[in-house]
C-alpha cells in the first residue's frame, strides 16, 4: 500500500511544470533552475512545516516582519496618462462625492433615485439578492437594473458628480445567482483536476455570461488554502496547500479580466477580486471569520500565495476577509492592508470589505468605523440602511481631522484608478455594451461543454473492489438517493440562493442531474434503469449507484464540530447497508465539499467516487462511470485530491507536509482504472470522538440541518419551507438576522387556529442513548419586545414519532418569565418528552413548536446535547 501511494505521489499533478511554481523565487528562497526536479521536491522546500509551528495565543505576536513580503512585479503597470486623469478628476471633487466613492450598498437597501442623489462608487447584490428581489428575474432584468444605476450614476443633476458606478457580484463557480447560468464545478473539485488553462477557461466563460446581464466586477476568485476541513467554505479553496492555490489564482484573474499585453479589461472582461485578504483559511477549528495563529511566515507560505499569483496576473480588487491574524481584524489592521499589501507587495488596486465586516472592529459598528478606513480599507462593503449613516458619519471624520484627508484622496484615486483602466468612463452604458442583452450565452452549449469537460477531470475515484468500475451500461441498474436527481444538491451553496437550498431542477433550466446521465446511457445502450431514491425495486439489479452527500451549505452555517458524515443520524448508511445485505454491488456517489470520514459508508461500497459539488452538469458523471457501448472505457478517471483524506472523525486538520502525516488517504490520491484497490471493507469506523462520548446532534444551527425539512402546519395542511418566507392559514415563518446573515427564525401565530413549525424526516431516529445519558434539547428563544405570551393557550414543544404519538412539553409558563427583546437558551431533558407520550426509538421530528394562540418568537441553535450551564432548565416532574 505505501508503495502504491508513493508512485500516486510523484506523477499526480504532472500537469504542473516546475518552472510554473517559480512566481515568488526570491521569496520563497527556492532554486528552480533545475527542471528536472519533481514538482513534490519544489514544494517540500517551499512550504512551512506547520507541525513545526508553535502554537500561538492571540496576544503572542509581539512583531512583525516585513522582509518577509515579496516586492512583485505586476504585469499592470502604472500609466501616466491615467495617473493624470485621476489627479485631475480628483481635484474637482467635493469630499461628499469622494466619500460616496467609498461606500458600496447593495440592491435590496437602495434605489435608483438613491443613486442619483449620493452617486455611489459601487453596488452589490448579495448572495439571493435579485434585480426586483425575483429569484427568476430574467437576464434582461439584470441588465436594465444595471443601465438604470449607470444613469443615475453618471446624472450630475443632484450630486454635482458623474463617475459611472460599478456593479459587484459573487460569481464564484459561474453566473451563479442568475437562473440559467452554467454553473462548474465549486473550486475544491477544479483543484482535483489540476489543469491551470481548463480554470482560465472558466474565468473567460464566467465573465461573458457576467457581460451578459451588465455587470462590471466579480468578487472572485477565493484563493483560501484551507487547513481545517471543518470550516463551512472548504469548498470555495482549490486545495490545502498553495501548489494549485498560486497558479489557479493567476488563471482566473487572466480569464476574467484578460492578460495585460492582451484585451486587458476590454468589452468581454471584468474587474476580479482576489479574496479574502489574508489567512481565512487557516483560523483555529476551522472556524468562519475566526482567528488565524499562524507564524508571519507561513502566513506568507501557505496563505498568501494566492495573492502573489493574483496580484501578479493584475487582479485589480483584493476583498478584506472577516477573520483576524492574533486578534487584530484584517479590516482594521493596517500593517497587513498598508505596509504589507500596498506598500511593500506594489498593489495599486482598490481594497473593498466585505459584508458588513468594518463593523466587526473593535470600536465600530455598521455605521461608524474611521479605523478600517485609516487602515486601509478602500470601499466599505455596507448592505442593509447601515449605508447612510456611515456615509455621513465617514465625512464628518473626515472634517474632525479623524480620518486624513489624505488618506481619502488615496482610496478614491485607487477606485478611480480601476475605473479608468476598466475603461468604464468611454465604454457604452451597461445596456449597450458588446455582450449586453446576449441571452443565448447565458448557459450556452459551448460554455456547458467546458463545464462538462471539469466535471469529469475532477471525480476523484477513493475505491473500486473488484474492478466493478467502469460498469457496463447494459445491466439492470438501480439508481437511489437523494442527490440521485437533484442538481440543487449537486451545485452546493452560492448556487441561485446564497446557502443553495430551497432551490428545484426547475430552477437549473438546462442543468441536468446526475440521473439523468446515468439514464440517457443506460437506455441508449439497452439496458435498464430505475429510480428509487429510497433504494426499493422489483427486479434485483445488477448494481445500484447510490447518490448521496452533504445539503448545500455556505459561510457560517457550514462549519461543523468534525468530519463525521451523517453524525448521529446515520440515514445514507443504513441505504447502503441495506443494498450491501440484499446482495447488490453498491457505486457510492459522495457529494460533498469537504473530505469527510466516511469509513462505515467506504466498507459498505464496493466502489466510491468523490464527486464533490459538480455543479449544474451532472450527466456527465456517467461518461466516467460507465463503459461505452463497444465495452469500452469511455473517460478514465483522472481527479487526485486537492485535500487529504481524514482517517479520523477528529483528524481536521490534516494536511500535506505535516510531520505525523497520517491521512487515510493521501494528497494527491485517486485511483485510475486497472489500478490497485488499497481500501478494503474493514476500515475502523470508531474512533475517540465516537468511542468515549456520544456526540451531540445538531438540527438547526444558522439553517436546518439533513435530513431534517422545516415544514409549518395548520388544521388542514402542511408546506415544506422553501424560501426566506413562507406562511398558512395560521403560521408565518422568516428568517431574520442575529450574529450573521439569515442565522435565525420569527415564527408568527396569528391566533386563528392550530399552527405548527416541525423540523420533519421520513428517517427515523432512536434516541434512547441520548435519553439515558441526559441529554436535552436545547434551543435559545427570543420574545421580540412588544409582543405577550397568552397564559390561557399553551405553547407546545414536543417530539413526534409518527400518528398519535408525541411527547408534548408546555413551555407558556417559562415563556411568561423571560427577558423581552433577550435571546435565552432553554433545555428541556429528553426524559420529558418520553414521559409525556413520545417513544424516543423512533422520532421523525425532534422539535416541534405548536400553539393556538397569538404569539410571536424567534428561536436559533437548536440541538441535541449535554445540559449547557446558564441555561434554562425546564422541569418536567
Amino acid at each position: 500500500m505505501k508503495l502504491f501511494i508513493t508512485k500516486q505521489l510523484k506523477h499526480n499533478h504532472g500537469k504542473f511544470k516546475p518552472t510554473l511554481l517559480c512566481l515568488v523565487l526570491a521569496s520563497l528562497l527556492i532554486s528552480c533552475t533545475d527542471n528536472k526536479q519533481s514538482d513534490s521536491a519544489v514544494l517540500i522546500n517551499s512550504s512551512v512545516n506547520s507541525s513545526d509551528v508553535t502554537p500561538q495565543t492571540e496576544d503572542a505576536l509581539t512583531s512583525t516582519n516585513i522582509d518577509i513580503w515579496p516586492e512583485l512585479n505586476a504585469d499592470v503597470k502604472t500609466e501616466t496618462v491615467i495617473e493624470n486623469k485621476i489627479a485631475a478628476l480628483l481635484a474637482t471633487m467635493t469630499l461628499e462625492q469622494k466619500v460616496a466613492q467609498m461606500i458600496q450598498p447593495e440592491i435590496r437597501d437602495i434605489t435608483v433615485e438613491d443613486m442619483r442623489k449620493y452617486g455611489f462608487g459601487s453596488y452589490l447584490n448579495g448572495g439571493g439578492s435579485f434585480p426586483n428581489a425575483n429569484k427568476h428575474a430574467t437576464p434582461n432584468d439584470w441588465v436594465q437594473l444595471a443601465e438604470d444605476m449607470y444613469q443615475a450614476s453618471i446624472d450630475d443633476s443632484l450630486d454635482g458628480n458623474s463617475i459611472p458606478t460599478m456593479w459587484g457580484t459573487d460569481a464564484v463557480h459561474g453566473h451563479n445567482n442568475v437562473i440559467g447560468a452554467t454553473l462548474f464545478p465549486h473550486n475544491i473539485g477544479l483543484g482535483s483536476a489540476s489543469n491551470p488553462e481548463l480554470i482560465e477557461k472558466i474565468a473567460a466563460i464566467t465573465a461573458t455570461e457576467v457581460m451578459v446581464t451588465g455587470i462590471d466586477w466579480v468578487f472572485a476568485p477565493t484563493v483560501a488554502v484551507v487547513r481545517d476541513d471543518r470550516w463551512g467554505r472548504a469548498y470555495e479553496g482549490y486545495s490545502e496547500d498553495p501548489e494549485i492555490v498560486r497558479e489557479y489564482s493567476a488563471a482566473i484573474v487572466k480569464g476574467l479580466q484578460g492578460a495585460a499585453d492582451k484585451d486587458f479589461l476590454g468589452d468581454e472582461r471584468v474587474i476580479s477580486t482576489v479574496k479574502h485578504f489574508i489567512g481565512d483559511g487557516g483560523t483555529q477549528g476551522g472556524d468562519d471569520q475566526g482567528n488565524n495563529t499562524t507564524s508571519e511566515q507561513e502566513l506568507f507560505d501557505i496563505h498568501a500565495q494566492g495573492y502573489v499569483g493574483g496580484l501578479t496576473a493584475g487582479a485589480q480588487s483584493v476583498m478584506a476577509s472577516f477573520n483576524s491574524w492574533h486578534g487584530n481584524k484584517i479590516h482594521g489592521y493596517k500593517y497587513l492592508l498598508t505596509d504589507v499589501l500596498k506598500d511593500k507587495m506594489g498593489f495599486d488596486g482598490f481594497v473593498v470589505g466585505d459584508w458588513n465586516g468594518h463593523g466587526q472592529i473593535k470600536g465600530c459598528s455598521n455605521e461608524s468605523c474611521p479605523q478600517a478606513i485609516n487602515a486601509g480599507l478602500d470601499i466599505f462593503m455596507v448592505p442593509t440602511d447601515a449605508w447612510k449613516p456611515l456615509y455621513e458619519n465617514t465625512i464628518a471624520q473626515v472634517k474632525s481631522g479623524e480620518i486624513p484627508l489624505a488618506r481619502i484622496d488615496d482610496a478614491v484615486s485607487r477606485i478611480l484608478r480601476v475605473k479608468f483602466r476598466a475603461g468604464l468612463f468611454e465604454k457604452p452604458s451597461p445596456i449597450n455594451r458588446t455582450l449586453s442583452g446576449k441571452t443565448k450565452l447565458i448557459g450556452a452549449e459551448e460554455h456547458r461543454e467546458v463545464a462538462k469537460q471539469a466535471v469529469r477531470e475532477s471525480l476523484v475515484l477513493l475505491k473500486n473492489k473488484n474492478n466493478i468500475l467502469p460498469l457496463s451500461p447494459k445491466q439492470n441498474i438501480l439508481v437511489a438517493g437523494d442527490g440521485a436527481d437533484n442538481i440543487g444538491k449537486q451545485s452546493g451553496g452560492w448556487s441561485i440562493t446564497w446557502q443553495g437550498t430551497n432551490n428545484t431542477n426547475q430552477d437549473f433550466p438546462g442543468g441536468s442531474s446526475i440521473y439523468a446521465g446515468i439514464e440517457q446511457q443506460v437506455i441508449a445502450a439497452g439496458g435498464q434503469v430505475t429510480l428509487n431514491v429510497k433504494g426499493d425495486f422489483k427486479s434485483k439489479p445488477d448494481v445500484a449507484i447510490v447518490v448521496f452527500g452533504e445539503e448545500p451549505y455556505a459561510e457560517g452555517v457550514g462549519d461543523i464540530e468534525n468530519l463525521e458524515y451523517q453524525q448521529g443520524v446515520k440515514q445514507d448508511l443504513a441505504l447502503l447497508n441495506k443494498l450491501k445485505t440484499q446482495g447488490i454491488p453498491v457505486v457510492s456517489l459522495f457529494i460533498s465539499g469537504r473530505p469527510m470520514w466516511v469509513n462505515a459508508e467506504l466498507n459498505a461500497s464496493d466502489a466510491f467516487v468523490a464527486v464533490w459539488l459538480p455543479g449544474s452538469e451532472g450527466d456527465v458523471v456517467a461518461d466516467v462511470l460507465f463503459k461505452n457501448t463497444n465495452d469500452e472505457v469511455n473517460y478514465d478517471f483522472t481527479g487526485k485530491l486537492s485535500f487529504s483524506w481524514p482517517s479520523a472523525a477528529d483528524q481536521t486538520n490534516v494536511n500535506r507536509f505535516d510531520q505525523d502525516y497520517q491521512p487515510l488517504l493521501p494528497y494527491g490520491f485517486g485511483l485510475a482504472y486497472g489500478d490497485e484497490n488499497i481500501l478494503a471493507d474493514d476500515l475502523v469506523v470508531i474512533t475517540d470522538t465516537t468511542k468515549t462520548n456520544l456526540q451531540g446532534i445538531t438540527l438547526f444551527e444558522s439553517a436546518i440541518k439533513a435530513p431534517w425539512k422545516v415544514v409549518i402546519s395548520d388544521a388542514n395542511s402542511s408546506t415544506h419551507m422553501v424560501s426566506n418566507v413562507v406562511e398558512n392559514n395560521t403560521v408565518y415563518l422568516r428568517t431574520i438576522d442575529r450574529n450573521v446573515q439569515e442565522d435565525a427564525r420569527r415564527i408568527v401565530f396569528n391566533g386563528k387556529g392550530f399552527g405548527e413549525v416541525s423540523f420533519s424526516s421520513e428517517h427515523a431516529i432512536d434516541l434512547t442513548p441520548y435519553q439515558k445519558s441526559g441529554s436535552v434539547l436545547e434551543v435559545a428563544v427570543r420574545l421580540p419586545q412588544g409582543y405577550t405570551v397568552s397564559k390561557d393557550k399553551p405553547v407546545y414543544i414536543s417530539m413526534d414519532c409518527g400518528e398519535q404519538c408525541e411527547g408534548l412539553v408546555d413551555i407558556s409558563k417559562t415563556l411568561s418569565s423571560l427577558e423581552m427583546n433577550q435571546w435565552q437558551t432553554l433545555n428541556i431533558n429528553l426524559r420529558c418528552f418520553e414521559q409525556a407520550g413520545a417513544d424516543l426509538t423512533d422520532i421523525t421530528n425532534p422539535f416541534s413548536l405548536a400553539t393556538k394562540s397569538v404569539f410571536t418568537i424567534d428561536f436559533m441553535d437548536v440541538f441535541i446535547k449535554e445540559t449547557s450551564v446558564n441555561a434554562i432548565n425546564l422541569a418536567c416532574d
